[in-house]
């Protein structure tokens, strides 16, 4: 111990109690303060950054997905058809509910139909539809007509068409019907028709019908699957119709010129 230690040992009889304290706090390890480690690690979590391409893969859209909400009836209109069953096994198909959509794909009708005859198998698996859906439905020749109405000249949209005016009792004039299942640029190689769900697949990147069938999806995807392939669709269709009025046009010239060798004969004869 120094003078300077002792000297003020003797001033004050504390003091030498004051460095023997000091000395033992400083030869233990120092500890944080008590909420330095909560603080911390809040502090880490809340600055933690997701990665950013996770968040545009959950906000991609799906391009089924109208980009409009115009529901106006437009000079395009796609329709998809839902079935049930009908007679004693059920294995009659007839309307049980009918969707149409704008060239947008924005629903512009979408009616549950009662059929005219029992249903025996309502189909749920694939049509989706349920008895209660029914209860309250229109029935079949209401449908029918404002249906008839609205498709009344238009270019009808749609897959398998056939099958889906059949079930409305209705004809289209087949210079308006734009089928996806005929189209022959969609056919696969052999030349044979393939399914909507496949075409949405391939050429639009998405999955339909998975399970129960939604008429409006199922609509959409073959107006789009049309709104893609337009220009071309329609070409060849005005293409097929100049062909076809000049095979026409040479038809009728044909007999005409018979006639005319048919009575220059007899004339000279």
């Amino acid at each position: 111990m120094n003078n300077r230690s002792k000297q003020l040992q003797q001033l004050n009889p504390n003091w030498a109690l004051l460095q023997q304290k000091l000395k033992s706090q400083s030869s233990k390890p120092s500890k944080p303060p008590e909420n330095s480690f909560k603080d911390t690690l809040k502090t880490s979590l809340g600055k933690r950054k997701h990665p950013s391409n996770v968040e545009s893969d959950n906000s991609r859209l799906n391009p089924l997905n109208p980009t409009t909400t115009d529901s106006s009836i437009t000079d395009e209109i796609a329709m998809d058809c839902e079935m049930v069953g009908v007679s004693s096994q059920g294995h009659k198909s007839a309307l049980g509910r009918v969707t149409l959509v704008n060239k947008w794909g924005n629903v512009i009708y979408d009616e549950y139909v009662r059929p005219v005859e029992y249903v025996v198998d309502f189909r749920t698996d694939i049509s989706g539809i349920r008895p209660r859906d029914l209860r309250k439905a229109k029935n079949f020749r209401m449908v029918q007509k404002e249906v008839a109405e609205l498709l009344q000249g238009r270019i009808l949209v749609g897959h398998a068409l056939r099958n889906d005016l059949k079930a409305l009792l209705l004809s289209h004039p087949k210079k308006d019907v734009r089928d996806t299942s005929e189209y022959q640029p969609l056919l696969n190689r052999e030349g044979r028709r393939k399914a909507l769900r496949h075409l949405a697949a391939e050429y639009l990147g998405v999955k339909i019908q998975d399970g129960e069938h939604c008429p409006i999806e199922d609509a959409r995807a073959a107006m789009l699957l049309y709104q893609r392939n337009k220009k071309r669709w329609e070409k060849s269709i005005k293409d097929r119709m100049k062909l076809n009025q000049k095979k026409s046009r040479t038809q009728r010239k044909k007999p005409n010129e018979n006639a005319f060798n048919f009575t220059q004969a007899t004339t000279l004869s």
